[in-house]
């Protein structure tokens, strides 16, 4: 999924910077393909929504394809209460199914506040990098009884 235009916040000069949203895929030897859906500029009330339907389609997207699915908010700002909901759902949805939406975010105003909100489902890391080595030790780590893998299922289909 492709979405590379600012959603329909109004964009003053001087204000906050407009959402984009990036998909990007990288196939990981021993892993598979990671989806990351980067975000740029400001989460707020005017296009939490957006962000939240976005991040919804891009779980469902790998889901299907069985890549593993990361969200990249190394670039955003949540201004409100309304981009952790738009964070929210999507990751609870995960959390019901047992696994986790993997996120990366090391401004520290996102680290603190995603800490704070306890959110369920999702794994934060201050890089990229040590978000995939999360990914890869989980999908070769041995499931305990009672537990769910975090590596996606198969294709359906």
């Amino acid at each position: 999924m492709e979405i590379g235009q600012p959603s329909p916040a109004r964009v003053r000069p001087g204000g906050p910077a407009p959402l984009l949203l990036r998909t990007e895929r990288e196939h990981r030897t021993g892993l598979g393909t990671v989806s990351v859906l980067r975000a740029r500029g400001t989460v707020d009330a005017d296009n939490a929504g957006h962000l939240s339907a976005a991040l919804a389609a891009h779980l469902a997207d790998a889901e299907r394809a069985g890549e593993h699915p990361l969200l990249d908010l190394t670039e955003s700002y949540l201004a409100c209460a309304a981009a952790l909901r738009a964070l929210a759902g999507p990751a609870g949805a995960l959390a019901r199914a047992g696994r986790a939406l993997h996120v990366v975010q090391p401004r520290p105003h996102v680290r603190e506040t995603l800490a704070a909100a306890g959110l369920p489902g999702l794994r934060t890391h201050a890089t990229l990098t040590t978000a995939l080595s999360a990914l890869e030790s989980a999908a070769t780590m041995p499931t305990e009884p009672g537990t769910a893998p975090t590596q996606p299922r198969p294709p359906q289909g």
